[in-house]
């Protein structure tokens, strides 16, 4: 079971987001690689406080953490946080963080340039919809899309950026009043990747990249809702030189059934018989996610009647379970009625049996909407 992103960071539910930086800019000092060299488990602490932060630093997605848990992010459709992410996607995103900790770039070894070693950068993300049913919500399902990506051009080469000499950056030195100044700022040859095209095949762009398309497998987890956004690591586009695919992010969007209403966890279906039905009783056969699903209908049943199946709606996100299926039972009043249907009811008008007589028991419609919703 994974632990929980705040017990990681070792902070508050109700942290800001200056305590939230601080308190990973800690954790990924203590564990640092360049610290710990060879040690597994401090990389592997350092991965988790990188995926922590990925999430409680963004307001959306520690939204979505703090409504549904890690199973917001889980499957394939994962945040791509530490438990995803190698040490180039933390490096390229969080190396800012470090400071002056390591060297001035955060990194170590090739990844963040604070070493000497060369910069990687990060190729940009793509984004699609993926529509899905209520049934397919119900259940979790795996979907295979094809998505047309830049990669890298077979053949094609790339060298050392001369005017950063591969790092990404430049320096400036600017004389102020406080005296002289020293900043960094993107590397205006290469555009931050530390390295210039070499060799360029006829069919690739000024960057030596081509439009592939390639087909994703996207394991999508039950309970998703409608917006949800999931994330595929390193399925986005690539970026010219030593750099790290971008990501593929997954938009849900719900299809709207048929019969079936959906509210959170619980679906609701609203179910028409005649009054000969609600007098007489009778079994019918209704819609649920998970097929079709036979209900008994007592004698006398009341139009308004709400009747509660357990477990017959949407699975939690979080795993605790599944909601209801409400049936809402409303008795369908002819509009017009044959001569001998027509004598009949106005004998009936004078019949004691058909004349309403709530029991003290009955609840009214505000009463059975307000326990409904509690």
């Amino acid at each position: 079971m994974k632990k929980d992103f705040y017990e990681i960071l070792g902070i508050s539910k109700n942290a800001d987001a200056a305590e939230i930086k601080k308190a990973y800019r800690k954790k990924a000092i203590e564990f640092h690689p360049d610290k710990n060299p060879g040690d597994k488990a401090a990389e592997e602490n350092f991965k988790k406080a990188a995926e922590a932060y990925e999430i409680l630093s963004d307001s959306q997605k520690r939204a979505k953490y703090d409504q549904y848990g890690h199973q917001a992010f889980d499957g394939n459709g994962g945040y791509g946080g530490g438990g995803h992410m190698n040490m180039d996607d933390i490096f390229s995103q969080f190396g800012d963080i470090f400071g002056s900790a390591f060297g001035g770039g955060g990194g170590f070894g090739g990844f963040g340039g604070g070493g000497g070693g060369q910069r990687r950068t990060k190729g940009s993300n793509l984004r699609i919809k993926v529509k899905l049913t209520l049934e397919e919500i119900a259940h979790g399902v795996e979907k295979k899309v094809k998505v047309k990506r830049k990669a890298q051009a077979p053949g094609v080469s790339y060298k050392t950026c001369s005017t950063c000499n591969g790092q990404g950056q430049v320096m400036r030195v600017t004389n102020t009043i406080l005296g002289r100044m020293q900043s960094a700022s993107t590397c205006p040859t290469c555009g931050g990747s530390g390295q210039i095209l070499d060799k360029k095949p006829a069919e690739a762009d000024t960057q030596g990249m081509i439009l592939e398309d390639e087909t994703v497998s996207i394991k999508i987890p039950a309970g998703v809702v409608d917006g949800m956004q999931l994330k595929v690591a390193n399925k986005g586009n690539d970026a010219p030189g030593n750099s790290v695919p971008g990501d593929l992010i997954v938009v849900i969007e719900e299809i709207e059934h048929e019969t079936l209403k959906r509210e959170g966890e619980n679906l609701h279906l609203d179910l028409y018989i005649s009054f000969a039905e609600a007098v007489l009783g009778i079994s019918k056969e209704i819609d649920a996610v998970s097929g079709k699903v036979r209900i008994k209908l007592e004698e006398g049943i009341q139009s308004g009647k709400i009747l509660r199946l357990k477990g017959k709606g949407i699975p939690s996100i979080n795993g605790y379970g599944n909601g209801d299926l409400l049936v809402h039972v409303n008795v369908w009043t002819p509009k017009t009625l044959n001569k001998e249907q027509k004598q009949f009811f106005e004998k009936a008008l004078t019949d004691e049996n058909f004349i309403p007589n709530p029991e003290k028991g009955d609840k009214s419609f505000f009463e059975k909407v307000k326990d409904m919703f509690s």
